[in-house]
């Protein structure tokens, strides 16, 4: 098995469940930011709790719920879709972990806008739908995309969780945190030392974007309060 089938298919996954994450993360955001919604403290310690519970137990919780005999996943099997030990199990439990991190970007980047741009639409006669589009998404947008970077970060790493609902099934649901784990565990170092080499220069270009839309999220601020 070629040592670039794992990076290939944690690209993918990590890539789907960014996009996931990122339609969830800002909606919700956008949702809690502008409206008063009813037991809004249960709903956000839902979103969040993924950040605090360790990723074994995590993807105990989505084996118990996608399983043949959980309550989503019976319904699943009876229209003859599978989910556990796929690459889409894979992409589900990368969802659940990073969209936390999505999430908190989101409201940060939507909360610390200045309201008067908003305001400023609405006496235009601008309908709130093109005011989010064409005012408030540029004016967040470094810290949008910098929550998206971060959950891309988030899926690409995930470990326990997958093992617990994607399995470890080379070519299949291997991603390169199992593949490093098999392969140390195996003695095979070579195959180890690439993924770390691949893992790290990853990790090292999403830091950097990071720290590009910080910049920019902060220069964004300092010129909205400036005026």
């Amino acid at each position: 098995m070629s040592p670039w089938a794992p990076v290939l298919l944690s690209l993918r996954v990590a890539a789907v469940a960014t996009l996931f994450s990122f339609v969830l993360g800002l909606s919700l955001a956008r949702l809690f930011t502008n409206r008063q919604v009813p037991l809004r403290g249960l709903w956000e310690s839902l979103i969040l709790m993924p950040m605090v519970l360790p990723p074994t137990v995590l993807g105990y919780l989505l084996l118990l719920l996608l399983g043949r005999r959980g309550p989503l996943g019976s319904l699943l099997a009876k229209a003859g879709v599978q989910v556990i030990f796929t690459w889409g199990a894979a992409v589900v439990a990368s969802v659940v972990v990073s969209l936390p991190l999505m999430y908190q970007s989101c409201k940060a980047a939507l909360r610390n806008l200045d309201p008067q741009f908003a305001r400023a639409g609405r006496t235009l006669g601008l309908k709130e739908g093109f005011i989010f589009r064409r005012i408030t998404l540029p004016l967040a947008a470094p810290g949008i995309i910098s929550g998206a970077v971060l959950s891309f970060a988030r899926a690409l790493g995930e470990f326990g969780a997958t093992l617990m609902v994607a399995g470890n099934m080379p070519g299949r649901t291997q991603t390169i945190p199992l593949a490093l784990y098999s392969a140390v565990e195996g003695g095979h170092n070579a195959e180890a030392g690439l993924l770390l080499g691949i893992t790290v220069g990853l990790a090292f270009l999403l830091v950097i974007i990071v720290g590009i839309c910080e910049r920019r999220t902060f220069s964004a601020g300092f010129q909205g309060g400036g005026r």
